[in-house]
């Protein structure tokens, strides 16, 4: 099954800009007087660099060994520092309980079936304090992925697509209902489809 390192491999940083909703987001954290923040499924760096041009403490964690690589160049080209770790999100993430103020996850958690998910979805309750803030996104089942989609379904909700970039890749559309189920740790302040047209979620840890 192919994965984000072969996707890195052949092309590159493939993400450059931010997601849109990151100024936003970088202005509510610094009224939170957020500091620490994970990028969860860092990738090639887009966030690392965003943030720590802010002025914020960043950290990172991809399963991607060549991501990591490039976001590494990435940032030493640009004279900027982040901690960046090599981890899988369905283990037990490398950071003590309630370390980060604030956690941002793109386009990255749904590439699981639901039992890993829901892991994820614990370590990043365990690893954030108390009203920290979490801003997540993944892709809305009904616009580039739909019925019509040469998509094998394995689990409810969780399919793999067939073809295209992803092909190989498990992808979980969630409803509405299910995101306020598994992240009822949160108070949820806004479930929104975004810019890019992708499901996004901002809340704040109860």
């Amino acid at each position: 099954m192919p994965d984000w390192d072969d996707i890195f491999n052949e092309k590159g940083k493939v993400f450059l800009e931010p997601h849109p909703e990151m100024a936003r987001i970088s202005e509510l954290l610094k009224a939170k007087g957020a500091k620490r923040i994970l990028d969860l499924g860092c990738g090639s760096g887009r966030h690392l660099l965003f943030f720590l041009k802010k002025g914020f403490e960043v950290y990172g964690m991809d399963a991607s060994p060549r991501g990591i690589s490039i976001a590494e160049q990435w940032l030493l080209e640009e004279n900027l520092k982040a901690d960046i770790k090599l981890h899988r999100m369905e283990e037990k993430f490398p950071y003590e309980d309630n370390f980060f103020d604030a956690i941002i996850s793109i386009q990255v958690i749904h590439h699981n079936k639901m039992k890993e998910i829901l892991i994820t979805i614990s370590e990043i309750v365990r690893i954030l304090r108390k009203g920290g803030i979490i801003f997540i996104t993944f892709p809305r089942f009904g616009e580039i992925w739909n019925e019509t989609s040469d998509l094998k379904e394995i689990e409810k909700g969780t399919y793999i697509p067939q073809k295209g970039k992803e092909k190989g890749l498990p992808h979980h559309f969630f409803t509405v209902e299910e995101i306020q189920d598994v992240f009822s740790s949160f108070n949820l302040l806004e479930i929104y489809n975004d810019r890019k047209n992708h499901r996004a979620i901002l809340g704040i840890k109860k």
